[in-house]
């Protein structure tokens, strides 16, 4: 299946969810009045595009309507696609690797986003494009991460660098960094824990990792990744911005895209943040994590209505 198909079935319950309500809004030989605006608007915000950001669609969209003296609802389907595409935006989504030497990559999140799920398939990624990767099981106490992490390591084929459950995470973190070089790895995957309710801890456990991976690899991590769940709508903004602020991330994943009719929530999180979304779970499979493109996300919300999208 190809990358478009596969974002394009990924993104069903969304594009139903979203596009369904819109297709009926804008097929049915409507005028564009006022009940029209509040029935569109209330399509936007249950699909999670969130209200702030809804609200500055609408008024793009009364402007370009009243620029164009549009007033067939049918004429809309282009200008919205055209709004959400430059709402978007040119995003920089390719995982920064580095030039020599080995690639640490850092993952963060609350605990049942699937951090440690997204990592055994990007060692799955890795692994199938020839690079050596070590995994680190730096999420020390959730019950069964460890073991989990193992369990994907022995899916991807890759080596799992663990201690004790309830070890210092930043000290599995030291030794996995030491067991990458020593096995002359490419990649290091850094997993971490996501206890939100002692949240000023958990901030300092991760900047202890953080400080740790930047006084053994200077120009470490690469990346640092905040997983989210994209069925959680809201929520995922809101821990966006919690992680956005405290920990340096550089780019987004997020998970369980298929899954949800809450897909608005990309659209939300781009317009509140400047962090790039990178990669999006659409799928149980080992191969179903995917790069995010902005363009083809928009274009598989639109490709049931009128225009097709290119594959």
């Amino acid at each position: 299946m190809g990358f478009f198909s596969k974002f394009k079935e990924g993104l069903a319950k969304t594009r139903d969810a979203l596009m369904g309500k819109v297709e009926s809004l804008i097929s049915f030989g409507r005028k564009i009045d006022e009940e029209f605006y509040e029935e569109l608007e209330e399509a936007l915000i249950m699909a999670d595009v969130g209200v702030n950001t809804v609200m500055d669609i609408m008024d793009e969209l009364r402007v370009e309507v009243k620029a164009r003296k549009l007033t067939d609802a049918e004429e809309l389907r282009p200008v919205l696609k055209n709004i959400l595409v430059e709402l978007m935006g040119e995003q920089n989504n390719e995982l920064n690797i580095a030039r020599e030497g080995l690639t640490v990559i850092l993952f963060v999140g609350v605990n049942g986003v699937g951090k440690t799920t997204t990592i055994g398939k990007l060692a799955h990624h890795y692994k199938s494009e020839g690079k050596k990767v070590v995994l680190a099981a730096g999420d020390t106490f959730r019950a069964g991460a460890i073991e989990q992490l193992e369990v994907w390591g022995q899916r991807a084929g890759v080596d799992v660098i663990k201690q004790q459950a309830g070890s210092d995470p930043a000290a599995v973190i030291f030794d996995g960094i030491q067991a990458a070089r020593s096995r002359k790895a490419d990649v290091l995957l850094c997993d971490t824990a996501g206890r939100l309710q002692n949240k000023a801890n958990l901030m300092e456990e991760l900047n202890k990792v953080y400080r740790v991976i930047k006084r053994e690899v200077p120009d470490g991590p690469h990346e640092t990744l905040l997983v989210l769940d994209a069925t959680t709508g809201q929520n995922a903004l809101q821990q966006a911005k919690l992680f956005g602020e405290s920990t340096g991330v550089t780019g987004l994943v997020l998970t369980k895209l298929d899954g949800t009719a809450k897909g608005g929530i990309v659209i939300a999180i781009r317009k509140a943040l400047s962090i790039p979304v990178k990669l999006v779970g659409l799928g149980e499979k080992i191969d179903d994590l995917q790069p995010f493109e902005s363009k083809d996300f928009i274009d598989a919300l639109f490709a049931s209505g009128g225009e097709k999208a290119q594959e």
